[in-house]
């Protein structure tokens, strides 16, 4: 009795978090795991709250958000959906732009319900609506706020309700939440949007927004001095592709050529970068990389609310990985040296990812498949059909608690998949066996005498001639067998960066070509008019040592894998067939679903 009192007292009096609570009840939680495990989520997801969501027509709460995550059906254009396999953390970001203040609109004792853009975003007419969503992005975009929206009180309520939904939903060791927001910079339509994760329940009382600033380095500011206070942060960048080369500029927001203490700030704050999503990946682009006949893939160009394509240079991970090489050989430090995960953005409150059924990301704007799969662009000028199925985060931790979780994120052990749970490795090191991968224990070898993706391989011992990676991928069971493991190295030569694809590991026991590095085709294909797929084509596991044939001392360099799965239906092949639709003729039918590990880089000593 003692004991329940004063956990009542504590709480009531807001000295004890309702996370906290969970562990002072005792709840059950696994063993932590020394060789970490991998955890999929979601850090990026808009319910009713978010401005843009609420005017296309979503309802759905940060609490319906958890509900979905943790496998449980809810509620989404007049019917129940629910995810074939729960996740295991998500975070709810809600842009901190007018947050909550747009579902105000339809309160009826609210006096802005008789103001014109309550009646445009309760319009039953599309174009009406969407031509409302655009004049609020353009007052976000051109940081020019709608005086009668910011509202200091109501910003805080509604941050409010995120704070104590997350708070309800995380279940230590068994489902991992965190508290966030997404800070939505897009000047003159170009994509500089970063998500803001909070690693405890300790959080401002407000969210920094776009209203207070635009730069990236103003947010820095906010997380530095957060941390002082004991809050700890981070944010995560996306959307890299329609940045108009923006996100990986050679220059800070003051047009600056970019310094030594931008890029230790920058890495400090965003050691991790969201590379794929509904709206594309932002891996690389044929146009950047016309060696990689893989790298068009789920392309998105359009910037935002817009019919304008974005130019290439600036946009891309790996290119960005290249400049950072670059950079470094000039100021001694990389701003470019990110670890990577996927994760939705949907507008729906639900982390949908599946192909198989995919229901929209947009609310009104594609609920339906016809709607879904034509070939013009929406009302607010995106491309329609072009919409991936959403992606996902992954990390290997020692449990799915928000502590381990986020510690993995800030020492970059992460890795992105398109939308399936593909499971990857990636280690490199200077005394790996040869054959380690066979090793029962090779996962603690691989950490004794090396490090993990995200890491810096160690100083090159003068015996050693050249470091050895170890890759391992495991298919998701609910997906499509593998076809190829690969390693994505870049280096540095006669002041210029470089890079190449290597095949290293092949499926149905081909090997890769000594000269082209690359597997031959394992003849998996899809029927496409039932999707059904190759059943006997592909491998469970992918895995081996792989030396770098091309490696030189005095070279610095990065080196990551991906995987690639066997070919299997779009959503929107599966959307045609479903309905007795067309197939879209403005996107592929299929897709290679894929994971990518975050990098490790090579740094020569001064005596090499």
């Amino acid at each position: 009795m003692k004991r329940r009192f004063a956990i009542y007292l504590f709480t009531s009096l807001g000295l004890i978090s309702l996370s906290a609570l969970a562990h002072a009840q005792g709840q059950n939680t696994p063993q932590k795991n020394p060789l970490r495990n991998a955890y999929f989520g979601d850090l990026h997801l808009h319910t009713m709250l978010s401005f843009d969501a609420f005017t296309i027509g979503t309802r759905t709460t940060p609490d319906d958000a958890y509900r979905y995550a943790k496998g449980e059906p809810i509620e989404y254009g007049g019917k129940k959906i629910q995810p074939k396999t729960p996740l295991d953390f998500l975070g709810v970001t809600d842009h901190a732009e007018y947050m909550g203040m747009i579902r105000m609109l339809t309160d009826a004792n609210n006096p802005l319900s008789k103001s014109r853009w309550a009646a445009g975003i309760t319009s039953t007419d599309p174009p009406t609506r969407s031509k409302t969503f655009l004049e609020l992005a353009k007052t976000i975009s051109g940081n020019t706020p709608i005086p009668e929206f910011v509202d200091e009180q109501v910003l805080r309520s509604n941050w409010r309700i995120i704070i104590d939904a997350a708070e309800r939903a995380y279940q230590p060791g068994k489902f991992t939440t965190f508290i966030g927001y997404e800070w939505t910079s897009f000047p003159d339509n170009q994509n500089l949007h970063r998500n803001v994760i909070f690693r405890g329940s300790k959080v401002p009382p407000k969210p920094f927004s776009v209203f207070d600033s635009q730069k990236p380095e103003d947010l820095w500011t906010f997380l530095e001095n957060g941390r002082k206070d004991g809050i700890d942060a981070l944010a995560i960048p996306h959307n890299a592709n329609v940045s108009n080369g923006m996100m990986y500029n050679l220059v800070d927001s003051d047009g600056q050529p970019l310094s030594r203490a931008y890029a230790e700030r920058r890495m400090a704050n965003e050691p991790v970068n969201e590379i794929v999503q509904i709206k594309g990946q932002s891996e690389t682009h044929p146009g950047l990389s016309p060696t990689d006949e893989l790298a068009n893939f789920e392309l998105y160009e359009h910037l935002l609310a817009t019919d304008r394509i974005g130019k290439l240079d600036g946009s891309y991970a790996r290119q960005a990985y290249r400049r950072g090489l670059e950079i470094e050989e000039k100021i001694g430090a990389n701003p470019y040296k990110f670890g990577v995960i996927g994760s939705t953005d949907s507008h729906i409150g639900a982390s949908v990812t599946e192909e198989t059924d995919f229901p929209g990301a947009h609310g009104a704007l594609d609920a339906t498949a016809p709607v879904r799969l034509r070939p013009e662009p929406t009302a607010a000028g995106e491309p329609a059909g072009r919409f991936s199925a959403g992606a996902i985060a992954g990390v290997w931790a020692e449990e799915n608690s928000r502590e381990a979780i986020f510690d993995a994120f800030k020492r970059k052990e992460v890795f992105a998949t398109s939308g399936t749970r593909i499971k990857i490795r990636f280690f490199g090191g200077w005394h790996y066996p040869k054959k380690l991968h066979k090793n029962k224990s090779w996962i603690k070898q691989g950490y004794d005498g090396g490090v993990p993706m995200g890491s810096d391989l160690p100083v090159k011992p003068a015996t050693v001639t050249t470091p050895r990676f170890v890759a391992w991928a495991l298919k998701d069971p609910e997906s499509a067998p593998l076809q190829r493991l690969q390693i994505i190295k870049g280096w540095m030569a006669d002041g210029e960066s470089h890079e190449q694809v290597f095949d290293v590991a092949c499926s149905d026991t081909l090997t890769p070509d000594p000269h082209t590095h690359r597997c031959p085709d394992n003849a998996a294909t899809v029927n496409l008019n039932d999707c059904s797929i190759t059943k006997d084509k592909g491998a469970v596991e992918l895995s081996t040592v792989w030396t770098d044939p091309t490696f030189k001392a005095e070279q610095r360099a990065f080196y990551y894998a991906r995987v690639i799965e066997n070919p299997v239906c779009r959503w929107s092949t599966w959307d045609a067939l479903r309905n007795t639709l067309n197939l879209p003729k403005h996107v592929p039918a299929t897709i290679q679903e894929r994971a990518w590990a975050s990098p490790i880089w090579y740094t020569p000593s001064r005596t090499q």
